[in-house]
C-alpha cells in the first residue's frame, strides 16, 4: 500500500512524502536520501523492506517536489525531520541514511535521541579527512582528459541539461569499482536525480565543514540506541547495502 502527502512546516516550507506498507505498524523506517541537493531516489530500496515495516521517504526541502527558495541549515533540516515525524504521528523511527542522509540521521540522533529506535548508515557518515582520500582515488580512476573535462564543466557559470548530466556522470562513475558499469550507473543517476540544488549543496557543505560530525562522535556514540536484533536483520540488509552501493552516486557533499 502506498500513501503520500504534503506537510506544511512551521516556516511555511512544504515537504512531499511517500509511505509504503501498513503505516499503523510501529516503529516505521524513515529513509534519508543523499546529496545534499538531490531529490529522493530510494524508492527501489524502500520496496525491499516495506513488508517488514512501513517505510517513509521524502524530498528534502529545496529538492524534487519540496520547493524552497530560502536559506538552508543543518539544524533546520533536522527540525524538518522532527516535524515530519509529528505529522505522521510517529514517536520513534528507524532511520536509514545514505550518503548525506547518514550525516542528517546522525545529527538528528544528537538532537532527538529519544525519537531514534535504530540507525542504519550506508556510504557515510563523512568524518575525518575523507575528502583527500576520496579525491585521490577519484583522480586515479579518471583519465587526464576526464579530469580536465570535469574541471571545465564545474567552472561553467551556467550549464545545459546535457552538460549537467555529463558533469554528474564524470563526478560519480569513479564511485564504482567496475568502470564500464560504473559509467552506465552514474549516467543513469545523472539523468534521473535531477535537478540538483547546487545552492543547497553549497550552504550545507560549508556548514558541515564548519561543524564537522567528527567533532561529535563521542556524543553520538553515547546517544545511539542499544543494539538489538531487528526483523530487518538477515538477508534484507546485505541486499539493501548492495542495492545502495550500486546507487552510491548520490554523494555530492563538497
Amino acid at each position: 500500500m502506498e500513501t503520500q502527502g504534503l506537510v506544511s512546516l512551521t516556516d511555511e516550507a512544504q515537504l512531499r512524502w511517500i509511505a509504503l506498507g501498513d503505516t499503523t505498524r510501529q516503529p516505521p523506517v524513515v529513509m534519508l536520501h543523499g546529496g545534499p541537493g538531490l531529490p529522493d531516489y530510494l524508492g527501489d530500496a524502500a520496496a525491499m523492506i516495506a513488508d517488514l515495516a512501513p517505510v517513509y521517504r521524502y524530498d528534502q526541502r529545496g529538492t524534487g517536489r519540496s520547493p524552497w527558495r530560502g536559506r538552508h541549515s543543518l539544524a533546520r533540516h533536522v527540525d524538518d525531520l522532527a516535524e515530519l515525524l509529528d505529522a505522521w504521528n510517529v514517536s520513534k523511527a528507524v532511520l536509514i541514511g545514505h550518503s548525506y542522509g547518514t550525516d542528517l540521521a546522525s545529527r538528528f540522533c544528537l538532537a532527538h535521541r529519544d525519537r531514534v529506535a535504530a540507525m542504519l548508515l550506508m556510504c557515510g557518515p563523512f568524518v575525518g579527512d575523507w575528502r583527500s582520500g576520496d579525491r585521490a582515488e577519484r583522480d586515479r580512476r579518471m583519465s587526464a582528459a576526464q579530469q580536465e573535462r570535469l574541471r571545465a564543466l564545474e567552472e561553467l557559470p551556467d550549464r545545459t541539461e546535457e552538460q549537467e548530466v555529463e558533469l554528474l556522470t564524470l563526478a560519480w562513475f569513479t564511485d564504482h569499482a567496475d568502470p564500464e558499469r560504473g559509467w552506465h550507473w552514474a549516467a543513469q543517476s545523472g539523468r534521473h536525480r535531477r535537478p540538483v540544488n547546487w545552492t543547497m549543496n553549497g550552504e550545507l557543505g560549508r556548514q558541515g565543514r564548519a561543524d564537522p560530525l567528527g567533532d561529535h562522535l563521542a556524543e553520538l556514540r553515547a546517544c545511539l540506541p542499544p543494539r538489538e536484533r531487528s526483523s530487518l536483520v538477515g538477508p534484507t540488509i546485505p541486499a539493501l547495502c548492495r542495492l545502495l552501493n550500486h546507487s552510491r552516486s548520490g554523494s555530492i557533499f563538497r
